[in-house]
């Protein structure tokens, strides 16, 4: 079965294309078994990665605890461990699975069982672009293109704003008060993103904008937009304990 890969603002796989297993498939003769590097046309690098599609958005240098107990998981992380590969990490929905994602590179085996079943550690690395689809073996691979932001960063005083927001947003929601370190010389959107209370549409959005600049500008609108609402029910419940009675 052959499928095309719908790029849209939130590009996904038509839900047409799933499965018995719940993800989509692409039977690709053409393409040899496990990881690869092939030329496209164009001459640029592309590789064939086995894919682990999940219902969330891996982004680069975030941790991701994954605990493996399917077999068909099992076959595919030992064969990344055996090759010293990474896979690939997709959000999977019910309409269908995300054009983009994060490659997840395997830090360290946490567990083992005697089942074969595994918890795992994972840190994001590399972000692709599906081209092709192939399930000749029993968990899913693609054919994909690794790609990097190519627009302005963000300035300091952007990520300086940015951080600050993410934390009042977190605060106001009742997370973490203590704010964490972050090196405002370098891109922050995805450590931020990564912890930030945003749907998955958004977070693939995110994934796949190529400018630092305009993916802090686009968490700043959403944190700026967010914030009067959570203000407006912290005083709200703030007057609703004072029993109705403003001091």
């Amino acid at each position: 079965m052959r499928l095309s890969l719908m790029k849209a603002a939130h590009p996904v796989v038509s839900s047409a294309a799933y499965g018995k297993s719940g993800f989509a498939g692409d039977q690709n003769q053409g393409l040899d078994n496990g990881p690869q590097h092939e030329k496209d046309e164009h001459n640029s690098s592309r590789m064939k990665i086995p894919l682990f599609p999940l219902e969330v958005v891996l982004f680069p240098e975030a941790a991701l605890p994954l605990h493996i107990f399917e077999d068909r998981y099992k076959e595919m992380i030992g064969v990344c461990l055996a090759e010293k590969v990474a896979f690939g990490v997709v959000c999977a929905q019910r309409e269908g699975l995300a054009v983009v994602g994060c490659t997840a590179e395997i830090v360290r085996v946490l567990q083992k069982y005697p089942d074969g079943r595994m918890d795992i550690l994972c840190q994001g690395a590399k972000r692709f672009e599906i081209e092709n689809l192939d399930n000749s073996r029993s968990f899913l691979q693609a054919e994909v293109d690794f790609f990097v932001d190519e627009g302005l960063p963000a300035s300091r005083a952007m990520r300086e704003e940015c951080t600050a927001l993410h934390f009042e947003v977190l605060e106001l929601m009742g997370g973490e008060k203590a704010h964490r370190a972050f090196d405002l010389d370098e891109p922050v959107a995805f450590r931020l993103a990564w912890a930030s209370p945003t749907d998955l549409a958004f977070r693939i959005e995110l994934l796949a904008m190529r400018s630092d600049g305009e993916r802090t500008e686009r968490l700043i609108a959403f944190y700026t937009a967010m914030l009067p609402k959570l203000r407006r029910g912290v005083q709200a419940s703030a007057t609703a304990g004072r029993n109705g009675h403003v001091m």
